[in-house]
């Protein structure tokens, strides 16, 4: 048998699984709370097709100048690599999402758009990273700080909405952040 570090491989899903399940008991408590329940919407409605990347990008490009073209290149680059790359591991993966038929959310005005493809990785968070990394600038940390901090909420209301395992969302951590290393890596040169 295959072994990572002297344990048996076979245990590495049991431990997935685990782990998710404590992160997602650990979100229950605040389910069905109506504040934290239509946050989780509002957050991840956000994280869709990257609207609050945009609208930070917009925000920098406000003005004429180096910044704006660097934003708004980062921001192509950003969502076209984390949409291929999302959808690329998606597909291989093909994993299931999380059981949502006892999922009772408040706050039944914010709508939340019914995810439709696999589960790993969590493409919002894949993407909120992404764009988190690329568009950080030096000698601005805590715009820095205001996106990662978002991206974080993005993944945290993806577990509390039960849209994605807790793993997904760690997963999309760690692609976000590598693509969007390369990503500003390769703009660097052009």
């Amino acid at each position: 048998m295959t072994t990572t570090r002297g344990r048996p491989v076979a245990d590495l899903g049991g431990r997935i699984r685990s782990f998710d399940d404590r992160v997602d008991r650990a979100f229950e408590h605040l389910r069905g709370r109506p504040v934290a329940d239509v946050t989780a919407k509002v957050v991840s409605g956000l994280g869709d097709h990257g609207l609050v990347w945009a609208l930070s990008t917009a925000w920098i490009a406000r003005r004429p100048g180096g910044r704006r073209s660097r934003a708004l290149r980062s921001l192509a680059a950003a969502g076209v690599g984390s949409a291929a790359v999302n959808a690329g591991v998606k597909a291989v993966v093909g994993r299931s999402r999380p059981e949502r038929s006892d999922l009772q959310l408040r706050g039944d005005p914010v709508p939340l758009r019914e995810p439709v493809t696999s589960s790993f990785p969590s493409g919002h968070t894949l993407a909120a990273f992404c764009a988190a990394t690329v568009l950080a600038e030096p000698g601005r940390p805590v715009a820095g700080a205001a996106r990662f901090g978002f991206a974080a909420s993005v993944g945290a209301s993806r577990i509390h909405v039960r849209a994605h395992h807790a793993s997904d969302v760690v997963g999309g951590v760690v692609i976000g952040v590598g693509l969007g290393l390369v990503t500003r890596a390769v703009l660097r040169r052009w």
